[in-house]
């Protein structure tokens, strides 16, 4: 689990926790992230710019789009830059092929997939209730986190 440091000079607009099959760190590897914006707090599946894999994720992912989609709920939210609070709100096959082929060709290309919760939601003060969702999230997400492993 990485935590992302809290730095007084030059601090991000976000902080995030993130867990990978990595002690030594996540940036490389697919990964899960729970974060907070000013806006809104998000629960990803992350494949990150850093990875190495990304690019035999997209292609194995790429083969299977119609699965994804059918495996990923409507309300699930998409995007190519973990850096950004904007996202994808509708996916479709045409968009998602998109993502991922800029996931295989571009160096800098991110695909992330998962929840956003408005800053105002009742959850943020359950703290089980956001342990539960978190956790059905992951589990959901769960498909895409076994393809990136897939060899």
């Amino acid at each position: 689990m990485a935590k992302h440091a809290r730095r007084t000079v030059n601090p991000p607009n976000d902080t995030w926790v993130a867990w990978a099959n990595n002690k030594r760190g996540y940036k490389q590897h697919p990964h899960f992230q729970v974060g907070l914006w000013q806006s809104h707090l998000f629960i990803w599946f992350a494949m990150i710019y850093e990875s190495p894999i990304k690019g035999d994720f997209a292609k194995t992912a790429l083969e299977e789009t119609e699965s994804i989609l059918k495996q990923i709920p409507d309300h699930y939210v998409w995007s190519d830059d973990h850096m950004k609070p904007e996202v994808i709100r509708e996916m479709d096959e045409e968009k998602l092929v998109d993502l991922l082929q800029r996931l295989h060709k571009v160096k800098k290309a991110e695909f992330l997939c998962g929840v956003q919760i408005p800053r105002e939601e009742a959850i943020l003060g359950d703290g089980q209730a956001l342990t539960e969702k978190i956790l059905e999230t992951f589990s959901t997400l769960a498909p895409l986190y076994k393809l990136a492993l897939r060899p």
